[in-house]
């Protein structure tokens, strides 16, 4: 079902900001984001005078990015299963260690490009816990209605920092050099862990944390039962591929095409982040006139052309101003995808959810960016910028048939709806796998819309622990329907019972129990240890 909502109330981009909590921890960020890209900076151009400095430069972003496509989901996981803000705590006290590290072997002149490629790694790879923690928090902070404007002053800060950072590491680096720089880095990253460590959440009750196996599955079984993540994640993924051509092949944009040197080139940079910030400021009058759906399509669309102009024009001030939509563009698309993801994810798995968008995120544009390369050698910039704008277009086609699902009448709170088992038996946590079965009696006329509504608790339960789910009719009694369903073990059902349901899960199931003519009868069978004996 597409989405076709219209709202008439505009909540500011910078309503967020006046939670003091979400300013503290905006502002926190964003002086980890600038201290991120001056990380970047000052280890590119402590690598710029070795042999093989094209290699070494270019590992430093692949370093960089490499651990979120490797262990996303495992930060997500973390993330989930315990204390966010300490989770966040250990991370930046960890930065600070690492950080302090780098920069006394850096000032003391004892950084091979081997170690400081370890460092990037090691340093690079906190944001594998940092990014689904964070996101996982922000709607705890704010209320519900102002979450696309966080999203929004996310992007905002990234931008932000992708401007400043740079030219802080250049003028840092001029004067007192790139060990200068990680000593800068290694002070923002302790102005984020004091921010976490003056920050007093409300207690919560003791919360027993989740295996982390059974947690990963967990989270995977989410993804691929949930039509809105996948859907989501289609979305991300048709949009950010070929337009990670852009940011990929900018700079031969700049030197080859345009005769711009590195000064133009970061104007060209800059005009993209102008562009996404001034979209932050206008997205709020934006998303109240047009439907979610409709405002992705544009994005495509804008972003698609100026794929297209960049190339068949050679005004360096022409392609200046283009840029600005096309930051607009890029800016509106994710931040409202990053929302989107946000306000559908129950809290159980939030950080799960959020951390395989991560992946998506970080795969498609770097998979992006290293195809369109491959494809610019030979066939040239001109060719390689019109195929991603007709695959660009091309995606914004496939919104009639693959719109976001629209999911304005699902209730995402966390609810405890499900009777208490009343076993006769004292079940051990880790006693399994259990078989969940349950008896409808279905009249002959009821039985196509119970099926239908069986579709969406099938989802529901392998979305919140089975492992499989199956519904039979009973070959010895009329009518009567018997849906069963496995879960690991007693312990991962009592978790779909106080946990893992949502207000929707709890519609799907009064729909389906509302076509039986008597209640439904649920009962537990939980697996036995059966000796083995030789033949």
């Amino acid at each position: 079902m597409s989405d076709t909502r219209e709202s008439t109330k505009i909540v500011s981009t910078w309503s967020p900001l006046r939670s003091p909590l979400f300013r503290a921890l905006w502002l926190a960020v964003l002086v980890s984001n600038i201290a991120s890209w001056m990380q970047t900076v000052g280890a590119q151009w402590l690598l710029v005078g070795q042999p093989n400095a094209s290699i070494l430069v270019a590992l430093v972003q692949t370093v960089d990015y490499l651990p979120d496509l490797l262990f996303g989901l495992v930060g997500g996981v973390l993330a989930d299963t315990f204390d966010r803000r300490r989770l966040l705590m250990v991370v930046q006290g960890f930065l600070v260690i690492a950080g302090a590290a780098l920069a006394a072997l850096t000032l003391a002149g004892e950084m091979p490009p081997a170690l400081l490629l370890t460092f990037t790694f090691l340093i690079g790879g906190t944001s594998v816990l940092t990014l689904p923690a964070y996101q996982a928090l922000v709607p705890d902070l704010v209320p519900r209605a102002q979450l696309h404007s966080a999203a929004a002053l996310s992007s905002i800060s990234i931008n932000v920092a992708r401007a400043v950072g740079p030219a802080v590491a250049g003028v840092v680096i001029a004067r007192a050099g790139v060990g200068a720089v990680f000593a800068l880095n290694t002070a923002m990253y302790a102005l984020f862990l004091l921010v976490l460590v003056a920050w007093r959440p409300p207690a919560d009750a003791p919360k027993i944390p989740e295996p982390f196996i059974s947690a990963l599955r967990a989270g995977g079984r989410y993804v691929r039962y949930a039509p809105v993540v996948r859907r989501i994640l289609l979305r991300s993924a048709l949009f950010l591929v070929p337009g990670s051509a852009l940011w990929s092949l900018l700079p031969l944009i700049a030197s080859r095409r345009l005769g711009q040197g590195a000064d133009g080139y970061g104007l060209l940079l800059g005009a993209l982040g102008v562009g996404a910030i001034a979209g932050a400021v206008v997205l709020p009058r934006i998303r109240a006139r047009f439907s979610i759906n409709a405002l992705l399509a544009a994005s495509g669309v804008i972003y698609g052309v100026v794929l297209a102009v960049v190339v068949l024009i050679n005004n360096a001030v022409v392609i200046l101003v283009v840029l600005l939509p096309a930051g607009v563009a890029w800016m509106a698309f994710l931040s409202t995808i990053n929302a989107e993801l946000q306000l559908f994810l129950p809290n159980w798995v939030r950080a799960r959810g959020l951390s395989v968008y991560q992946m998506v995120l970080f795969g498609a544009q770097g998979f992006g960016a290293l195809f369109w390369g491959i494809v610019a050698a030979p066939a040239g910039l001109v060719t390689t910028f019109l195929i991603a704008a007709v695959v660009m277009l091309a995606g914004v086609a496939t919104m009639r048939i693959w719109p976001l699902i629209d999911t304005r009448g699902m209730d995402r709170s966390t609810v405890q709806y499900w009777s208490e088992p009343s076993l006769v038996l004292n079940a051990a946590p880790e006693d399994g796998p259990v078989v969940v079965k349950t008896v409808y009696t279905i009249t002959p006329e009821k039985e196509a819309p119970f099926l239908k509504a069986m579709g969406q608790v099938r989802l529901s339960r392998l979305r919140t622990g089975a492992t499989q789910w199956g519904l039979f009719r009973d070959g010895e009694t009329p009518h009567q329907f018997v849906e069963l369903y496995v879960v690991s073990s007693w312990e991962e059902h009592l978790r779909q019972h106080g946990d893992r349901q949502t207000g929707t899960d709890q519609q799907y199931d009064e729909q389906a129990d509302a076509f039986s003519d008597s209640s439904p009868e649920t009962s537990h069978l939980i697996a036995v240890e059966v000796p083995e004996f030789d033949d």
